[in-house]
C-alpha cells in the first residue's frame, strides 16, 4: 500500500490480471485471473472451467476442508488453498475483486504470497466511491481448541494487529513468533514468507500421492529426525535433483530462509488469508497460539457470528449524509434507464452481494402532489414500492455479469402500508436477496424507513433482462 492509500475507502483492482501455475495438492495446471469488481462486492472465485461456471464466495460458512489448507465449496465446485491469494488481497487493501480460475486449486507458486503481490501491483489498486465499513469488536472474543492445544484471541483494538506463536516441540523450530501491527507491513514483512512442512509429513503426503504439485522451491521442509542415504536419494528423485541435503540448522537442500522466524511468519499469512473469510473487514487484535487451517477457520465463524449478531442486520439503517455515496446520480442513472419525473431513488449508501441501501429526499416539488391530495400531500404507496424496486434494481444489476440490464416487475407479496410519508421525509430504501438470482429471477424483501420506523414494507420479485 502506498502512503496515498485510504483505508476507509473500498479498493479493486484497476485491471485484470493473470497467473499460471500448479496446484501444491493436485499438481493440476491452473491459469488464474483476477478481476476489477463493483463496490460492496467483496471476493467471489468463480470456476469458469465447469458447467454453468459456478461462483463460490470467500466466506468461512463454505469452507469443507483444512487438512492441507483451506478448501471452499458449492455444490461440487470445489477451490482449494485460497488462503495465500486472500492474504495478499488483504495485505493490498482490495476489497472488491473476482478470481477466475480454470482448476480445482490456487497455483502454489512459490508457497508465499508475493508471487499474488506482484500480480495485484501489476494490475494496480483503484479507490472506489464507497465507504469502506470496517467492523470494531468491542469484547475479547477466544477459541480453544484443547486436543490441538491451539488458543485464539480477537480483542478490541483501533487497527487490524495479529501476533503469531508457534511451538511444534521440535528442536529444529523451537518456539517462534511472528507480529504484524499495521496491515501496510504485511507486503515486505509477511508476504515473501513460504509454507512450511515437516519430512515425516511430506513422506506421508509423498506416499498417498497428495503433494503432485510439490517442488522444492515451493515449502520449506523441516528435518526433524536422523535421514538415511536411500531416503534422500528418493527424495532427489521426486524433486529432480541430483542431491538433496540436510543443513546444519535441520531444513533440507538448498533454499535460504528469508527470515529466520520464517515459518512463524507464514502462519501470520495463513491468519491473514484464513480470517478474510470472516466476509466483514474487522479492527481487531489477534493472536494466535499455535494455529492451524482448521482452528483459523473455526475463529472466523465465530467473528462472523459477533458481528451478525452485533450488526442489528434487521434494524434501521443509520444514514449519515456526511458519507459518500456507493453510487452517485450519476451512476444510477447509468445504471437503471429511469429518468425524470419516474427515477425515485437519489443515492446507495451501503451495497453488498446481498443487501442495498438507498435513499429518496422527498420534497413538495414532486410531480405526484400535484394530483395526490393536493392540500393533503401524501406520496403514493405504488411509488414509494416502485423505489423500491428501483433500489432493488440495482442490487441486482450489480450481482450480474458485465452488460447492461433492465428489470422488470413480476410479483410484489405481503405489501403493508404502516406510516404515511409525507413532504420533507428523507426515505431510507433497504432491499435484502431473500434468495440467490436464478435465470435473472431476484427475490428480495424490502422495507423503507422514515425517521426511525417502518413506513412501508413488501417481498418483491423482478426479472432481469439483458438489453440489445
Amino acid at each position: 500500500m502506498d502512503k496515498h492509500f485510504n483505508p476507509d475507502m473500498q479498493h479493486t483492482l484497476a485491471s485484470s490480471v493473470s497467473i499460471s501455475g500448479t496446484g501444491l495438492h493436485t499438481g493440476i495446471l491452473v491459469d488464474m485471473t483476477l478481476k476489477p469488481a463493483n463496490p460492496g462486492f467483496g471476493i467471489h472465485f468463480q470456476r469458469i472451467d465447469l458447467p454453468n461456471q459456478p461462483i463460490i464466495k470467500a466466506d468461512c460458512d463454505l469452507v469443507t476442508d483444512t487438512s492441507r489448507g483451506t478448501t471452499l465449496q458449492v455444490g461440487d465446485a470445489k477451490v482449494s488453498t485460497v488462503e495465500h491469494v486472500l492474504a495478499a488481497l488483504v495485505g493490498m487493501g482490495v476489497d472488491n475483486c473476482l478470481i477466475e480460475l480454470n482448476g480445482p486449486e490456487i497455483p502454489i507458486m512459490d508457497g508465499s504470497s508475493m508471487p499474488f503481490i506482484e500480480l495485484i501491483e501489476k494490475a494496480g489498486v483503484l479507490e472506489q466511491e464507497a465507504a469502506k465499513a470496517w467492523y470494531s469488536i468491542d469484547e475479547n472474543i477466544f477459541h480453544y481448541d484443547e486436543g490441538k492445544r491451539v488458543e485464539m484471541v480477537a480483542m478490541p483494538a483501533m487497527d487490524y494487529q495479529i501476533t503469531t506463536l508457534i511451538d511444534f516441540n521440535s528442536p529444529v523450530l523451537g518456539t517462534q513468533h511472528a507480529g504484524l501491527k499495521t496491515m501496510r507491513d504485511f507486503r515486505n514483512e509477511i508476504a515473501p514468507c513460504r509454507t512450511f512442512c515437516f519430512l515425516h509429513e511430506l513422506e506421508m503426503l509423498l506416499d498417498n500421492d497428495l503433494i503432485k504439485g510439490g517442488d522444492i522451491n515451493n515449502a520449506i521442509v523441516v528435518v526433524d529426525k536422523p535421514v538415511t542415504d536411500d531416503e534422500m536419494s528418493r527424495l532427489a528423485k521426486i524433486f529432480k535433483r541430483e542431491k538433496v541435503e540436510v543443513k546444519s540448522e535441520g531444513y533440507l537442500n538448498n533454499l535460504e530462509l528469508r527470515f529466520p522466524n520464517e515459518p512463524a511468519r507464514h502462519k501470520l499469512l495463513d491468519v491473514v488469508g484464513d480470517l478474510a473469510l470472516i466476509g466483514y473487514p474487522i479492527k481487531a487484535r489477534i493472536i494466535a497460539n499455535r494455529p492451524g487451517h482448521s482452528t483459523n477457520v473455526e475463529f472466523a465463524k465465530k467473528i462472523k457470528q459477533y458481528i451478525k449478531k452485533n450488526k442489528h442486520v434487521k434494524d434501521v439503517p443509520v444514514y449519515d449524509p456526511t458519507m459518500p455515496p456507493v453510487y452517485n446520480l450519476e451512476k444510477i442513472e447509468k445504471t437503471l434507464p429511469h429518468r425524470f419525473p419516474f427515477l425515485l431513488v437519489d443515492k446507495i449508501t451501503e451495497l453488498t452481494d446481498k443487501h442495498i441501501v438507498g435513499i429518496k429526499n422527498v420534497t413538495f416539488n414532486e410531480w405526484f402532489f400535484q394530483g395526490h391530495f393536493p392540500g393533503n400531500p401524501v406520496m403514493p404507496g405504488v411509488l414509494q414500492v416502485e423505489a423500491l424496486a428501483q433500489t432493488g434494481g440495482i442490487l441486482a444489476i450489480n450481482a450480474m455479469p458485465e452488460g447492461q440490464y433492465d428489470t422488470y416487475f413480476l410479483k410484489i407479496d405481503n405489501c403493508k402500508f404502516k406510516q404515511k410519508v409525507v413532504p420533507g421525509d428523507t426515505m431510507i430504501l433497504k432491499l435484502e436477496m431473500t434468495a440467490p438470482i436464478r435465470r435473472g429471477i431476484c427475490e428480495m424483501h424490502g422495507s423503507v424507513y422514515v425517521g426511525g420506523k417502518v413506513a412501508t414494507e413488501a417481498d418483491l420479485v423482478a426479472q432481469l433482462v439483458k438489453r440489445g
